[in-house]
């Protein structure tokens, strides 16, 4: 079983802390670690590596919810920019990772802090002091869902 299918029977069974919110097409959770405070993913339900594996009909509800889950994390956080992809090099499983971004959150690196968040070093993203945990965990997932519960009305 891959990592994000671990995760989503982890939500199932209501042992992911991380959990936000289930929506139609897939699970909003907020990252393990927040080197960029917000930084929030969007797990597909179904096993799938890309899109285009997805029925169409899914596939879109999955796009525009991803779209709708970006928007309630601009929102929370405060982002200046939103920074959102599909990657699914390292976890084989269809999955959007959604970096909220502000004016030099980068902390030196690249071209005065402006550049895509994978110029920042991956240990030093998942650095023990970026793992989130406890209150400031409780915080991102209140703000991120109530945000989302708001837009969904």
């Amino acid at each position: 079983m891959c990592l994000i299918c671990q995760r989503i029977e982890l939500i199932k069974s209501g042992d992911n802390p991380y959990f936000v919110k289930e929506l139609e097409t897939g699970y909003v959770v907020i990252g393990d670690h927040q080197y960029f405070e917000g930084y929030t993913l969007f797990l597909a339900k179904e096993h799938v590596t890309e899109l285009h594996q997805l029925d169409p009909s899914v596939k879109l509800r999955f796009l525009e919810e991803m779209s709708l889950v970006q928007e309630a994390v601009s929102k929370a956080f405060s982002a200046q920019k939103m920074n959102v992809e599909l990657l699914g090099n390292g976890d084989a499983h269809a999955h959007w990772h959604i970096f909220p971004r502000r004016e030099g959150d980068m902390k030196g690196h690249g071209l005065n802090g402006r550049g895509p968040v994978w110029w920042v070093p991956w240990e030093e993203m998942i650095a023990e002091e970026y793992q989130v945990k406890g209150i400031k965990l409780e915080d991102l997932i209140a703000r991120l869902s109530e945000t989302l519960n708001q837009m969904i009305k």
